[in-house]
């Protein structure tokens, strides 16, 4: 009998130890029968089952061009595969294609025969679109490759329970880019531009609908710079949007005061897999973190104009190998981490995107007044 293992809540070593005949998929959404699934692998002892992709494809609720998704779904496979993984999977609903052929497994799915409700719904149109991005990558020894989505998604729905009225969330999306993809086992890769383009395209779409204030949350700093140009490129495509983005969390006005009032460790202590995230996993999900496996790396190549910390430092910008730096992919002092201060983080985290999102409200209804009392280029038909 097959046994279908969780890929999300193992740790790097974990997945560095696994066979590489191990089959690994990756659904588009959840439901599907897994006795099917293991049977068109031919019944192996283990699959590693890896989040699923929650929207994006037909019947989902939320859909992009196949040849967009597809883009991002082969380099998501072709990261496992540059693993040493052999038999790669993504698992859809009849009637997809995606340009994947042979690495497919076709199953029944809910969504075949009653399509999904509109993500979001369409009586949201008058919110701020919250849409957490996270991803599944290395955190160390002592967490799971999940941490990043786990901590974003508490956070957006800390929001949307804080200001109903104002906005509403997409379901945390598990996928984002790591440059630094080969350093450590574990860790997957949208590919910088497919990312772009497929965050494009939700924007697109969510538009067309009468969408338009949006928020896009990171909770892994490799996907910010990428979210930057989609709110770029958003903002001159959708004149009469506002979408915004921000540097990860807990590091505005809000955070940053938090961090400081109660951290335990120096500069340096917080960057990934630090006392920071592993405190807030230690409040959301306890029996994910492995404390006595905590290696604290604080001996960062630090100059006055490059260092990490979790708000991060200096004029210079960078991308050196973690190699350079961690010997086991965390930066920071996890052993430093409390569930009470995870606790308090968390609740500062959601303060300060609640206030985001009613600064992105004033930031539209402002602008949009200013353009139809026809301001500057706007009353020439602008």
């Amino acid at each position: 009998m097959t046994t279908f293992f969780d890929y999300a809540l193992l740790t790097w070593p974990e997945v560095a130890a696994l066979p590489r005949t191990t089959p690994l998929c990756i659904p588009l959404g959840s439901g599907y029968d897994l006795t099917r699934i293991a049977a068109a692998l031919g019944n192996p002892l283990r699959v590693g089952l890896l989040p699923a992709v929650p929207f994006g494809w037909r019947g989902s609720g939320l859909m992009v061009a196949e040849t967009i998704l597809g883009a991002l779904l082969n380099n998501l496979a072709d990261s496992l595969r540059d693993d040493g993984f052999r038999t790669v999977y993504i698992v859809t609903p009849p009637g997809l294609d995606f340009g994947l052929g042979a690495e497919r497994i076709v199953a029944p799915h809910p969504c075949h025969t009653q399509p999904a409700p509109p993500l979001p719904a369409a009586n949201d149109c008058d919110k701020v679109v919250l849409i957490p991005i996270g991803h599944t990558e290395q955190h160390g020894l002592h967490l799971p490759l999940n941490t990043d989505t786990v901590i974003i998604d508490a956070i957006a729905r800390g929001a949307v329970q804080a200001a109903p009225t104002q906005c509403v969330t997409l379901p945390a999306f598990p996928y984002g880019v790591s440059t630094h993809r080969a350093a450590f086992a574990g860790t997957l890769n949208t590919g910088g531009r497919a990312f772009e383009d497929f965050w494009l395209a939700v924007l697109d779409a969510l538009v067309a609908r009468g969408y338009d204030r949006f928020y896009l949350m990171s909770g892994h700093g490799g996907n910010c710079s990428f979210l930057v140009n989609v709110v770029k490129y958003a903002g001159e495509r959708h004149r009469r949007i506002f979408a915004a983005t921000a540097w990860l969390h807990t590091a505005g006005h809000l955070g940053a005061p938090a961090i400081a009032a109660h951290r335990r460790s120096t500069i340096g202590g917080m960057g990934h897999a630090c006392e920071l995230e592993t405190s807030m996993m230690l409040h959301l999900a306890p029996a994910t973190v492995h404390m006595e496996r905590v290696v604290d790396e604080t001996d960062f190549i630090a100059t006055p104009n490059y260092y990490m910390d979790w708000i991060e430092g200096g004029a210079l910008i960078a991308n050196p190998p973690w190699d350079d730096d961690t010997a086991t992919g965390a930066y920071g002092a996890g052993s430093l981490a409390t569930a009470e201060h995870g606790r308090l983080w968390l609740e500062a985290a959601i303060a300060e995107k609640v206030e985001h999102v009613a600064e992105i409200h004033e930031q539209q209804r402002r602008r949009e007044a200013r353009r139809i009392a026809g301001f500057g280029l706007w009353g020439q038909g602008g």
